[in-house]
């Protein structure tokens, strides 16, 4: 919901897709920058605690966002700033929440729990977005009011989880206080290296997120709720294959699936480029849902089984730099090659190079190609 009110209200202020491109460049600086000591934070500290501070955070830059929109603020800085922020509690949010889930669940329960986990998420990412779209005919602030009060919900039912959150074991005094101990670990590990890696690269040229607006609005001639439907497409694709891999779990081949997934990922990015038909681009980022999800899954299952629980918040620190650098550091690559090469083309070009990436993954990681079982 966020994303859809934030997205319209700049573009419709400024008409300029760099504008669009800015607004994940501000999410990802503080983040990559913050990410490495929130990881360090989670192997020190209760792993809930930090999150309910992150949320806290959460909850004031909503709060931000609403007071400028119902003052009419028109500096698109300020709105770059507030992003900032939302970036530099996400640095300690995501560490934090991607070392907690692997001690809430038994080991024989974790596979089909991410899976689940993915699916709830999803199923907010494809209600959210609609959602977000139908409230802004009402106006941005109504838009950010409800993102206050939600991210107040789930600070409550943050502070209701009763399990212990801190690390298992603490780290040893000779590494483990350093912020670069989950990168040396991650470089070490062929396996993890090329599943963390090939999400990265794949989603920083294939992805278009930021560009939703535009298609919307000067391609596929649609409005908010369609730029709502555009950006929930690929939480139906998501979800639904997070529900099968809930009921199914991958049990073999699992290399195969995920770049399957990515080649999925970039040939769907393709036909959403060029198409001028709101049922093909639907079509097109639900494919895209699917192929990600994938990906997402079986990264989400390898990182933390293959990580000591002393190490799992700095690990995942780095696999959240790699996800957040492919997220925001791809919107801010899409606004720039649509400034460049134009909205359709830098999106085909995008597809075109996640499908290159995919093969150069098969050929630079064969132990991740011939992955067999998650555990």
């Amino acid at each position: 919901m966020l994303a859809v009110a934030v997205g319209w209200q700049v573009y419709a202020l400024t008409r300029d897709p760099l504008a669009l491109g800015f607004l994940g460049l501000c999410e990802f600086l503080p983040f990559i920058i913050l990410v490495l000591p929130g990881g360090h934070a989670a192997d020190h500290a209760p792993r809930r605690a930090i999150i309910c501070g992150a949320y806290t955070g959460q909850i004031l830059c909503a709060l931000a966002l609403l007071l400028m929109s119902v003052d009419h603020v028109q500096r698109i800085w300020l709105i770059y700033l507030t992003l900032s922020v939302f970036g530099a509690t996400r640095a300690f949010w995501g560490p934090a929440m991607q070392a907690t889930l692997p001690g809430l669940v038994s080991l024989d329960q974790f596979a089909g729990m991410v899976a689940l986990n993915s699916m709830l998420y999803q199923l907010a990412s494809v209600a959210g977005p609609v959602i977000g779209g139908l409230l802004y005919l009402a106006g941005a602030p109504v838009v950010y009011c409800s993102c206050l009060l939600l991210y107040a919900a789930a600070l409550v039912l943050m502070l209701m989880i009763r399990a212990d959150t801190r690390p298992k074991a603490p780290p040893d005094a000779g590494s483990g206080r350093q912020f670069l101990d989950g990168l040396r670990f991650v470089r070490h590990n062929p396996l993890l290296l090329g599943v963390i890696s090939l999400d990265l690269f794949a989603v920083l040229f294939g992805g278009s997120v930021a560009l939703l607006p535009i298609f919307a609005s000067d391609i596929l001639h649609t409005g908010p709720v369609g730029l709502g439907l555009l950006r929930a497409a690929p939480g139906i694709g998501a979800a639904l294959t997070a529900a099968v891999l809930a009921l199914r779990p991958l049990r073999d081949h699992a290399g195969r699936a995920m770049f399957g997934g990515v080649a999925a990922f970039g040939v769907s990015m393709i036909i959403f480029g060029l198409s001028r038909s709101m049922p093909l681009s639907i079509a097109a980022l639900v494919l895209s849902g699917i192929g990600d999800m994938l990906s997402v899954n079986i990264r989400g299952i390898l990182v933390p089984l293959n990580t000591p629980d002393a190490l799992r918040g700095r690990v995942s620190a780095v696999n959240w730099m790699f996800i957040g650098a492919s997220n925001e550091l791809g919107e801010f690559e899409s606004g720039v090659t649509a400034r460049w090469f134009g909205t359709v083309r830098s999106v085909v070009l995008g597809g075109l190079m996640t499908l290159a990436v995919a093969a150069t993954w098969t050929w630079m990681f064969p132990s991740l190609r011939r992955l067999r079982h998650l555990r």
